[in-house]
């Protein structure tokens, strides 16, 4: 089990009126699993997004990643958990624009203590491995969409990240672009690494394995299993 929530709570306070977000949320996620979340605006979805990911945390229940109980951590616990466990991708790619992808991949590592030579090499693979090796030294107004997302995707899992997390990750490309990307979540999830995508489109959250749905603040249903991936149509997208 690589994270479980139990009866978590996230409520808000607008002037002196608290608004109950998340309304006891329970879920359990194995290590290795590819789910999606799906709910429309306003749902709760990137709440809880942002706890999954220990941006926030709950104001009542539980949350244990990796063994490790989040909730009643500091700020400074919970961002180095952030760097050593968890790797982002979001819908707007916060890319450095001054730095080029190889310095972007390379932050995580940075911010990690890791060597120059090893930060470096490290970046390289990253980005060879998302397609871009030709593109290392481009800056982010040199690539495309999609190239700045598959940069964002090596700059997330240059860490060697337990937990991979997708805020609408197709929701600014194109489709082609999409396509790609959602790709390179299927050859992450089959190498072991757990991905969570938050996601309003249906045919994208079909990529999971599980997909989850969030309505006012709760989780309808227990994830319903996704069929195989044809290998013939992982072959057509390649």
């Amino acid at each position: 089990m690589i994270l479980q929530l139990e009866h978590v709570f996230k409520d808000y306070i607008q002037g002196k009126v608290p608004v109950h977000v998340l309304n006891d949320i329970s879920m359990e996620v194995e290590e290795g699993e590819y789910l999606a979340i799906m709910g429309p605006s306003g749902s709760g979805k990137t709440t809880l997004m942002n706890l999954l990911g220990c941006l926030d945390v709950p104001t009542s229940g539980r949350y244990v990643l990796a063994g490790q109980e989040i909730s009643a951590l500091s700020d400074d616990a919970l961002a180095d958990i952030r760097n050593q466990y968890i790797g982002f991708v979001f819908q707007k790619f916060y890319l450095l624009p001054k730095m080029t992808a190889v310095d972007n991949v390379m932050l995580p590592l940075l911010y990690r203590g890791v060597p120059m030579k090893e930060r470096r090499a490290r970046a390289e693979e990253a980005l060879r491995m998302v397609g871009l090796g030709e593109r290392i030294e481009f800056y982010p107004n040199q690539l495309s969409g999609g190239q700045c997302q598959r940069v964002a995707i090596a700059r997330a899992i240059v860490g060697n990240p337990k937990l991979l997390l997708a805020d609408e990750p197709t929701g600014a490309l194109d489709t082609k672009s999409g396509e790609q990307v959602m790709e390179i979540f299927h050859q992450l999830s089959q190498q072991g690494i757990t991905i969570i995508m938050i996601t309003h489109e249906r045919e994208i959250a079909e990529c999971a394995n599980k997909i989850f749905h969030i309505l006012d603040g709760q989780l309808v249903g227990d994830g319903a299993e996704q069929p195989k991936r044809k290998e013939a149509q992982t072959d057509e997208k390649a």
